[in-house]
């Protein structure tokens, strides 16, 4: 083995051990903060819901890729557009996946308020 791919694997297993480490304590210190607020009497603070419409967005923008990434390989063997075809489609059917995620949500709002 060569020395980069040392490094790499040695990069890799750093970082997740770092991010794994860092998680641990932002969830530690969270817990002794309302510990604290608990014993001077005050009520800890809440913690948000969960927010359907990140799951919903995520989702959609995932779809719109994928459906550029076909339509760019259409375009790239009907016309050979290459990598022009790819990027454009990508960004078109993302951007129209997010859009049509707004658009869901701005229902679902409607919806809440009557």
């Amino acid at each position: 083995m060569d020395i980069e791919a040392i490094m790499g694997i040695i990069w890799f297993m750093l970082f997740s051990i770092g991010t794994l480490v860092m998680i641990v304590y932002l969830r530690k210190y969270t817990n002794i903060e309302r510990m604290a607020l608990i014993e001077k009497g005050e009520q800890p603070y809440q913690t948000k819901q969960s927010n359907t419409s990140i799951p919903l967005r995520f989702s959609l923008l995932f779809i719109g890729f994928g459906l550029g990434l076909l339509m760019g390989y259409f375009l790239d063997m009907a016309l050979g557009m290459e990598e022009v075809a790819y990027f454009s489609m990508i960004f078109v059917f993302g951007g129209s996946g997010l859009g049509l995620a707004y658009l869901i949500e701005e229902k679902k709002a409607k919806e809440a308020n009557s």
